[in-house]
């Protein structure tokens, strides 16, 4: 085919689509049906497993090993996309990632957590969480390469819009799987409670499958449309291999010397480690904390939870736009980290379904806006620069190392304690912390 010109509609639209083909497995093995999926799998209330010679509680466990897939992911990313670039041959790594993440999916059918099976469950899930951020580094870098700047945000928010109903639209029909198997043949109506249970858990084993089907098959038109990155015919030498990472340390140098800019980074790496944390655990803790009367009730309860955060998370995006504009970024980032604060404390509290409802209508009030809201702060704070490519991986890069920190913190607490309550009190000090410091970013007037 022609190559299509930069700023291309067909073009623009074939690189939003990914992110159709990829939220799924955000929504589905991140934040609902797996994580449920997976407390299922523990017959019994202690919830222990053994792996690497040692006693996990089942939630630190998941927890430690998440925390490992972002360490891999940090480390890794800076490297790969400067080799992507040097070569030129970007979407060479991001299938290899896609297919490595879609594989991870698929392979969740055969989780389990015997002695002989929990070592390749778990590479099966840490399959999928890298292949699903590893893509994302190439696919965020074709942005500039495909559309002008003008066009770089109608684009992206049309790449997050399509994500979130592609989403939302395979969760559905999963979410049917799991509350009706008879209806799917996964159950034949005898057997009573104990038998549907099973059944239900054997439609989540499908609902994976269906997830990976759905990333690798619908992001072959992203591929198919999407150049191959700009040929150079350079060989990859020791040089090449860690030039990523000689960019973040030149970032690195420039940033100790811009006072507002260094300030509000180490302010976003805190509070960004507590958010990225209460996102990855939330479900766990709905699932293990909360008193649900019932299988059934458990898991309506905390699908439909995520089905509001996600709708509440855009009317948080839209209200916190509208209160930075007329407030300003760090004054509304500190209200916001305030409520998230509160949302701790509470946190430790809440025990009903009706106030884990609650608590999940405010984290997608205030989760839709601090992400947004962090980074395009960031962004102009930003001294004059034309290599902003290399400040956003530095930025990423910190973000990555704060979910390590703050799972391997959630984890640890939740492991010698027992309790994932516990971990959250930890994470309001986290917030409060990040708040002091927002305060500590200068003003432009300030500034010397």
């Amino acid at each position: 085919m022609n190559k299509l010109q930069k700023g291309s509609k067909k073009l623009l639209n074939a690189w939003a689509f990914y992110d159709w083909a990829n939220s799924v497995y955000t929504l589905t093995i991140t934040s609902s049906i797996f994580p449920i999926f997976y407390s299922a799998l523990f017959l019994s209330d202690e919830k222990i497993v053994n792996a690497f010679g040692l006693e996990f509680k089942s939630t630190a466990l998941i927890t430690f090993v998440t925390a490992f897939t972002f360490l891999v992911v940090a480390f890794t990313s800076p490297l790969l996309s400067g080799i992507a670039d040097y070569v030129g041959n970007k979407k060479t790594f991001m299938k290899f990632f896609c297919y490595l993440g879609g594989a991870g999916c698929i392979g969740l059918y055969w989780f389990g957590i015997g002695s002989g099976e929990i070592y390749y469950s778990l590479l099966f899930y840490f399959m999928g969480l890298i292949g699903y951020w590893g893509s994302l580094v190439f696919y965020n870098s074709y942005l500039p390469d495909i559309a002008f700047p003008e066009q770089q945000d109608a684009i992206s928010a049309k790449g997050f819009s399509m994500g979130y109903l592609g989403s939302v639209l395979l969760l559905l029909v999963n979410l049917a799987m799991v509350m009706f198997p008879e209806m799917f043949g996964f159950w034949d109506g005898e057997g009573g409670d104990l038998a549907k249970n099973a059944a239900s858990v054997e439609a989540m084993r499908y609902s994976f499958v269906m997830v990976g089907l759905w990333w690798i098959g619908f992001s072959q038109y992203s591929f198919y449309i999407l150049p191959k990155g700009v040929s150079t015919g350079h060989k990859v030498t020791k040089d090449v291999v860690f030039n990523g990472f000689k960019e973040l340390k030149l970032v690195w140098g420039e940033l100790i010397q811009n006072l507002r800019l260094k300030r509000y980074l180490l302010a976003f790496f805190v509070f960004s480690m507590a958010v990225q944390t209460i996102m990855l655990v939330a479900v766990y803790f709905g699932e293990e904390e909360i008193a649900w009367a019932s299988e059934n009730e458990k898991t309506i309860g905390l699908i439909g939870s995520i089905l509001v955060i996600q709708i509440v998370a855009i009317l948080g995006a839209i209200l916190t736009s509208l209160s930075s504009s007329k407030f300003g970024n760090v004054k509304t980032l500190i209200v916001v980290n305030a409520i998230w604060m509160g949302l701790c404390f509470w946190g430790y509290f809440v025990e009903t379904p009706i106030q884990f409802y609650i608590t999940a209508g405010v984290v997608g009030l205030v989760m839709g806006g601090i992400q947004s809201l962090a980074r395009s702060t960031y962004s102009k704070f930003l001294p004059e620069t034309e290599d902003t490519t290399s400040f956003f991986s530095f930025y990423d890069v910190a973000e990555k190392i704060g979910i390590v920190i703050g799972m391997i913190i959630f984890g640890s607490i939740d492991q010698i304690t027992g309790s994932m309550r516990n971990a959250f009190l930890c994470l309001f000090v986290f917030f409060l912390i990040g708040i002091i410091l927002l305060f500590r970013v200068p003003k432009k007037g300030d500034l010397n």
